[in-house]
């Protein structure tokens, strides 16, 4: 693995002794490092487990929870970050989707993105303000500025909605990748500290080279098979890049140890830990995602991901260490995913299929609309999920388009599915394990009545909602399909008894178990519990 040579010399400079052997402390750790990595399934990481060598195996001598679920049905990055540090579902954050419809919004574009302030004049889903109004609340790092406002919280993530949705509402810093500018960047306002103006110099620097192909590990080349995927290729490649080209360098492993150093450089520069408070560091590494959605998660791509995330997690922990403070990470994930369905059919799921393009809000609305003589095209959403109807047709019409698109989505042999918001609504929320959930009661983890849809599709399994892949956007997630919705979730402190754990979590368990292990209370009614790090599930926190 050839590391960006700006980005680790800043690690290298971070980094000075070794972990010392000694017992966890019974006081509350100094630092709290919460580490999301995009798309990372519980199948992925079952996958690599025993290749881990670096950052992964020193987690995986903590507490291990393989099968931790996002248990909603929208396992999407927006939802599934929304629930990580707020102990609450998508039904509670309001987070129900990366976009949803408002045909209330003040824009001609109707559709609202997760992480923006769609009143800011001019603005559109697409180019937007980025902002955490839609989170709708608080977070582990306001909990533990109301226990202690001396208590500093610090975000640092690839994708803004990664940052806002775990950084919550009162942050110190927050920092996210933004594609225009070509550089980590924040709210309006705010000063950029000395570290991340030099970070943006390296990833410019490193940017304007070229980047040869990575070496490939000898337990990475039994995933080495091309795929043709519309014009290009997928499941042999190795992260070569021409210089200047951002939208490679975002797909590599390249982006997620810019993330990483950033974050340590922060943890750094602000002394986080070094203080009387607890401090809360946050880090998004957005790259499996990217890797993911462009080359599935079977080929060369994924297997040198794994290896090189596994040495940049390790970096950053050898940062920490250099520090002498007492901290505890936990790592988990926004969500899983499938494989291009063209390798799984190869590996046995003979189902595995890509969507069939007529099978979206749009056509079945055009189908509908000439059915029932509209004036307009009633129907808006994609080809599952939320599908919405224009609240500009009568009462009558309305029942009237509702039953005629679901009609038309149940007769198809890809949807499994199809539940009206009235009956989502009518499902109690959920309880006991999370893979006991019946289909409507994942929906009903998502379901908020402001931003839901009128109706959900739910799509078979296996089935790929990209009708025609293109670069970058061959493979996806988003089903209520426990491939989607199993992620692995790791907890580690200096010195604890490591243990693994057959039974299932929450990924809404996560901030207060934290809350519990730095004895912060926590000051609302949340959907997750606590999680006992000596030996598994307790209800400690209630």
């Amino acid at each position: 693995m050839k590391f960006v040579r700006p980005i680790a010399a800043a690690f290298a400079l971070l980094a000075a002794s070794p972990l010392a052997a000694q017992e966890a402390p019974p006081a509350p750790p100094k630092l709290l490092v919460v580490i999301s990595v995009d798309q990372f399934s519980a199948d992925l990481f079952a996958e690599y487990r025993r290749q881990y060598a670096a950052g992964f195996a020193r987690l995986l001598t903590g507490a291990v929870f393989p099968s931790a679920y996002q248990g909603h049905a929208a396992t999407e990055t927006c939802p599934g970050h929304s629930t990580i540090l707020s102990g609450d579902r998508p039904a509670h954050t309001g987070i129900i989707a990366n976009d949803w419809t408002d045909f209330a919004a003040p824009r001609d574009d109707k559709t609202v993105y997760c992480a923006e302030d769609e009143s800011v004049p001019g603005s559109s889903s697409r180019n937007y303000t980025v902002s955490d109004k839609h989170l709708k609340v608080p977070t582990l790092g306001e909990w533990m500025k109301l226990a202690d406002p001396h208590s500093r919280v610090v975000s640092v993530a690839g994708k803004d909605r990664a940052a806002v949705m775990m950084g919550g509402h009162k942050i110190d810093e927050l920092w996210y990748w933004w594609d225009k500018a070509k550089a980590f960047q924040s709210y309006a306002g705010r000063a950029m500290p000395p570290v991340v103006a030099k970070m943006n110099e390296s990833v410019a620097a490193r940017l304007a080279e070229p980047q040869p192909p990575m070496d490939l590990p000898d337990y990475c080349k039994s995933h080495e098979r091309a795929y043709p995927i519309g014009t290009a290729t997928t499941g042999s490649g190795r992260f070569a890049r021409p210089a200047g080209d951002t939208a490679k360098f975002k797909a590599s492993p390249e982006f997620d140890e810019s993330v990483l150093a950033l974050a340590a450089g922060l943890a750094t520069e602000m002394k986080l830990g070094q203080g009387a408070s607890t401090d809360l560091l946050i880090v998004g590494a957005s790259a499996t995602d990217y890797i993911g959605h462009g080359n599935g998660n079977g080929g060369t791509e994924m297997c040198l991901q794994m290896f090189a995330l596994d040495q940049s997690l390790g970096k950053l922990f050898a940062v920490l260490d250099s520090t002498g403070v007492d901290y505890a990470v936990v790592l988990a994930a926004d969500h899983g995913a499938t494989d291009i369905p063209e390798r799984s059919r190869d590996r046995g799921a003979p189902d595995a299929a890509r969507v069939d393009p007529r099978l979206n809000a749009t056509e079945i609305g055009k189908a509908v609309q000439a059915e029932l003589k509209l004036p307009v095209q009633p129907l808006s959403g994609g080809s599952f999920g939320d599908i919405y109807i224009d609240p500009k047709l009568t009462k009558a019409q309305h029942a009237a388009v509702q039953a005629a698109a679901m009609r038309r989505f149940e007769a198809h042999p890809q949807v499994y599915a199809v539940f009206t918001r009235a009956r989502i609504a009518a499902t109690p929320s959920p309880k006991g394990p999370p893979e006991t959930w019946s289909l409507i009661e994942r929906a009903r983890a998502s379901y908020d009545p402001q931003r839901s849809g009128d109706f959900i599709v739910v799509l078979k399994p296996r089935v790929t909602p990209i009708a025609a892949p293109g670069p970058g956007y061959a493979a996806t997630h988003g089903s209520a399909w426990d491939y989607d919705r199993r992620v692995p979730v790791l907890f580690w402190r200096k010195g604890m008894t490591g243990f693994e754990h057959p039974l299932s979590i929450e990924t809404a368990d996560i901030a207060p178990t934290l809350a519990a292990l730095i004895h912060v209370p926590v000051p609302v009614a949340i959907d997750g519990r606590c999680i006992d790090l000596d030996s598994g599930p307790g209800d400690s926190c209630r």
